[in-house]
């Protein structure tokens, strides 16, 4: 398989530039197990990175140290495999990189913009920062309710733990409405590697029917032992709501924490003036939830 070409197995770190080591993966391959063939009127979206072990040095020797911020669509016909970005990004610890930082940064921006963009065939955008911002960040679900700190627990039986749509009901208790609801309580397993994979996901719905809170609690910790990518993960799960609820409105955005130094937060929503704002702008860093 074209996703196992560097997961779980022993690969020697890189030790110069090194972009022949990414790997881009088909999306296709998942999306047709759940009947994704085209996504034109079914959602649009982006895929947020954040690599927290950018560095590089100077042509003096001295290194510079930061985080990346990577963007981009979920329109794009592949997606790049996490390990292959973790090795090809650690292939610039030893590369000089400019005379000065303000050159060197641009430099690594640019390079890394341009391997990603050619091997993912589509517009990445990248940015590099070199300290923490000062201030508030921006976070784009504050109005979002957590839905086991309104739930009970002891009033569910959670038993099953591989997806499992079924859990997925109506509540016949409203006549449709608006939802802006989350969990911390998200977890899947690495497609290849078996590695658990922590996040939040926020769900936004509108419709004539709703799901039911408990039911869709309990969907969210039936992900707990499925193994797929993180993108995958919210396709499907935007994919059973959509086929359900059939809602108006649909967005889901799971907040993934950081594994081997990078985090992946992929959105997917029905219309674009849905998408969180913030998150998408690869220039601004964003508020991260406690897990994150």
């Amino acid at each position: 398989m074209i996703e196992d070409k560097l997961l779980g197995k022993r690969v020697e770190y890189p030790k110069t530039y090194c972009p022949e080591i990414l790997v881009a993966v088909p999306r296709s391959l998942n999306r047709e197990i759940y009947g994704i063939h085209q996504t034109t009127g079914l959602f649009c979206g982006y895929d947020s990175w954040h690599a927290y072990e950018a560095s590089f040095i100077l042509n003096n020797g001295m290194p510079v140290v930061g985080m990346l911020k990577i963007v981009y669509s979920s329109d794009s016909t592949y997606i790049v495999e996490s390990k292959s970005l973790k090795l090809y990004l650690n292939s610039y610890n030893m590369t000089p990189l400019g005379n000065t930082r303000e050159e060197g940064i641009a430099q690594f921006t640019h390079k890394i913009t341009e391997d990603l963009g050619q091997i993912l065939s589509t517009q990445v955008k990248v940015c590099f920062f070199s300290k923490e911002p000062t201030g508030l960040l921006p976070f784009d679900f504050n109005n979002y309710s957590i839905l086991e700190d309104h739930i009970a627990p002891q009033d569910i039986c959670f038993s099953i733990y591989q997806e499992h749509p079924d859990y997925l009901q109506e509540n016949i208790n409203t006549q449709g409405g608006e939802l802006l609801i989350a969990s911390h309580l998200l977890k899947s397993n690495c497609k290849i590697t078996n590695q658990p994979d922590w996040g939040s996901i926020y769900i936004h719905i509108k419709g004539r029917i709703l799901p039911d809170s408990k039911s869709i609690l309990k969907y969210i910790v039936s992900l707990r032992n499925e193994n797929h990518f993180h993108e995958e993960i919210c396709e499907m799960t935007y994919k059973r709501l959509y086929d359900f609820f059939q809602p108006d409105i649909l967005m889901t955005a799971c907040l993934y924490t950081r594994r081997g130094g990078i985090d992946i937060c992929p959105v997917r929503a029905n219309t674009p003036e849905y998408l969180p704002i913030f998150l998408s702008q690869v220039k601004l860093l964003t508020q991260r939830p406690l897990r994150n």
